[in-house]
C-alpha cells in the first residue's frame, strides 16, 4: 500500500502515539529519513524507520493502529542490520523525547553514516554530507569506529571491506574539499 510522505509533524505524532499506546517502558531509535526530517536537512521521508531496544510492551499493537491513523509506513530497520554495531552506539544516540514510558532517540549518527556510506545511494551520501555539515559526525572519528569493527565484517558477507574503505576515503576527500572551499 502506498502511503503519504512523512514530515516532522507526523513523526512527532507517531512518537506520541507509540508512547500513549505502549503498555510498558522501552526505547525507540529513529533511523535514516526520520532523523533527517526531525533534525531538518530533509522536509519529508517515505517511511519511519525505527529500532526497538529494549522493545516496549505493546509497541507492535500501537504501531499497527498509528500507521493507519497517520497514513504512513513504519519499518523496523537499523544500521546494525547492514553493518556491524559501532562500539558505544547507545551512548552516542541523542535523546529526542519521552512519551508515556517510552524514550525516543536518534540512532547513533556514526552508525547511520557508516550504513549509508556502505549502501552508497545518492540520497544516503547526501545524508552523510548533511551530518558532517551539521557537526553530528566527525569523519576521523567514524574511521576510528569503523576500524574497531572490521573483525565483525565476517558476519556481513555482502560487505567488501576494501570497497567500504574506498567509500569512506571518498567521503573524507569530499569533506576535505568542502573545508577548503570555506
Amino acid at each position: 500500500m502506498t502511503r503519504s510522505l512523512v514530515d516532522a509533524e507526523r513523526i512527532v505524532r507517531l512518537m506520541e502515539g507509540i508512547g500513549r499506546r505502549a503498555t510498558g517502558p522501552g526505547r525507540v531509535y529513529l533511523v535514516g529519513g526520520s532523523s533527517a526530517v526531525l533534525v531538518g536537512w530533509r522536509d519529508a521521508t517515505v517511511d519511519a524507520d525505527i529500532k526497538l531496544d529494549p522493545e516496549p510492551a505493546g509497541v507492535f499493537e500501537a504501531i499497527a493502529h498509528i500507521k493507519d491513523e497517520l497514513d504512513m509506513n513504519v519499518e523496523l530497520a537499523a544500521p546494525d542490520q547492514f553493518v556491524p554495531s559501532l562500539s558505544g552506539w547507545h551512548e552516542r544516540s541523542p535523546f529526542i523525547a519521552r512519551y508515556g514510558e517510552v524514550d525516543f532517540f536518534h540512532y547513533d549518527f556514526y552508525g547511520q553514516a557508516l550504513a549509508k556510506i556502505e549502501r552508497g545511494h545518492h540520497t544516503d551520501l547526501g545524508d552523510v554530507q548533511a551530518m558532517v555539515a551539521r557537526g553530528l559526525i566527525d569523519l576521523d572519528v567514524l574511521v576510528r569506529l569503523f576500524e574497531g569493527v572490521t573483525r565483525d565484517l565476517l558476519r556481513y558477507p555482502a560487505i567488501d571491506e576494501q570497497a567500504l574503505r574506498a567509500k569512506l576515503a571518498a567521503m573524507i576527500e569530499w569533506a576535505q574539499g568542502n573545508a577548503e572551499d570555506d
